[in-house]
């Protein structure tokens, strides 16, 4: 593979994306369940029917990318997780059942679907003809590998050293701010010829 820079920005562009699903599946089961007492089934519902919600959001956000733009759409889901960071873990930290399913609801079929939607189009159309597979596929899982396969064990290991979620929280806002840096340079590739 040549093409190092759509590589690097496909890389960076997923890391926030992967790290927030990872965290509202596999973190906070294990945070709602062993810090918060609540019951397994009543998180674990949540996920479910916010998975639910995600199976329309995705596609509805990836056809919206093609409309407005999937830079847009990117940029807005990334912002919108940072900002959802710190706010996400007091949401759940009520307890409330209603709430907890609703917070999940809206993080995952809106601020994780609004990078993922346009995701399966943006990062091949980042490439040329002669890596458009390889290079989408490796910058995607290399991603995965680092954000998603390691974010359920640094957020498990910031709760333990700090005894809160606060450093989680800034870990998302930390990822969400290097998948915003890489989706700005990318160039916008909706509506745009694909690159030879």
């Amino acid at each position: 593979m040549q093409e190092w820079e759509p590589f690097l920005i496909s890389v960076g562009m997923k890391v926030s994306e992967v790290a927030w699903v990872y965290i509202l599946t596999v973190f906070l089961v294990y945070y709602a369940t062993t810090q918060l007492n609540l019951p397994r089934a009543l998180i674990l519902d949540a996920v479910l029917y916010a998975a639910l919600f995600e199976l329309v959001t995705v596609p509805l956000f990836g056809w919206l990318s093609d409309r407005w733009g999937r830079r847009t759409l990117y940029i807005g889901g990334a912002i919108l997780s940072a900002a959802l960071a710190f706010p996400l873990f007091s949401l759940i930290d009520s307890k409330d059942a209603f709430i907890i399913t609703v917070t999940m609801i809206v993080a995952m079929s809106v601020a994780h679907a609004t990078m993922y939607g346009p995701q399966a189009s943006f990062m091949p159309e980042l490439f040329g003809t002669g890596s458009r597979y390889s290079g989408a596929s490796l910058g995607c899982q290399v991603s995965a590998a680092i954000s998603g396969g390691f974010a359920p064990i640094v957020a498990t290991s910031l709760l333990a050293w700090q005894g809160n979620t606060h450093g989680v929280s800034i870990f998302l806002m930390g990822l969400a701010l290097i998948t915003l840096f890489s989706v700005v340079v990318a160039q916008e590739t909706a509506q745009r010829p694909m690159l030879q």
